[in-house]
């Protein structure tokens, strides 16, 4: 980024509003143009992964079936929070005082995902606080409802999508690398399963916002994703310093 362009980025901070489907490279993204920009990253969706996971360790899930009204008593004592990891020099996810960045990636969580998401208070306590992590602007935030729900007024909105196969095999691999057991049809099936939770829930369902930029990766790679979506922000940058 040349010294101008640096410029526009920290001087007309805004925010930038990255939404799209499971497992299509939306926390990538929101990471390159965080670091690129100077910009603050928060992850949404570990946030609600964070409360999927405190459902399975408090009993609150039985049988497949979540204790709402369990999960209603206790949602003021789940504390979630964004610190730095000096270790390994990133952001992680802490889970009332707890470190369970690598926890909540788990097949295990995404599968308990879906539970929890689409609870209306739940949705509520998590986007206000998403909101106060981004009222300074300067900011980057990736998920499902952010350009809509969460900032309906961020002068950037990005709507990440992908195949579902395409998805599943990244996912795929990822989960693999790490060691983990898994099979590709059983990543692909949770896949089509959240892509459908998602897009039909009744609280603030996965939608594109009518200005949002679609970007489809199926066939391109990380890198021409993120010079892509980097034009598009470059350009709004330098709108917005005009104005």
């Amino acid at each position: 980024m040349c010294v101008a362009q640096a410029y526009f980025a920290r001087v007309n901070r805004i925010t930038i509003a990255v939404d799209g489907f499971s497992s299509c490279g939306k926390s990538t993204l929101a990471k390159q143009l965080a670091g690129h920009l100077g910009y603050t990253y928060i992850d949404s969706g570990a946030m609600y992964r964070a409360v999927a996971l405190y459902v399975m360790e408090n009993g609150l899930v039985k049988d497949g079936k979540l204790d709402r009204e369990g999960l209603l008593r206790v949602m003021d004592g789940i504390d979630i929070r964004f610190q730095h990891d000096p270790l390994a020099n990133k952001s992680v996810t802490t889970l009332n005082g707890r470190n369970v960045e690598e926890r909540i990636r788990s097949m295990e969580v995404s599968n308990h995902v879906t539970l929890v998401s689409p609870v209306p208070e739940v949705r509520a306590k998590l986007v206000k606080l998403q909101q106060a992590f981004g009222r300074e602007k300067g900011v980057v935030m990736d998920g499902r409802d952010i350009g809509t729900v969460v900032f309906p007024d961020a002068e950037v909105k990005l709507y990440m999508t992908a195949r579902p196969e395409v998805r599943a095999q990244r996912r795929y691999q990822e989960l693999k690398g790490k060691g983990a057991e898994v099979e590709y049809a059983s990543v692909l099936e949770n896949i089509r399963q959240r892509d459908l939770d998602d897009t039909t829930r009744k609280a603030d369902p996965l939608t594109k916002a009518p200005d949002a930029f679609e970007i489809d990766n199926s066939d391109i790679t990380a890198e021409e994703q993120f010079v892509k979506a980097l034009d598009i922000v470059l350009e709004v940058l330098a709108r917005v310093g005009q104005e």
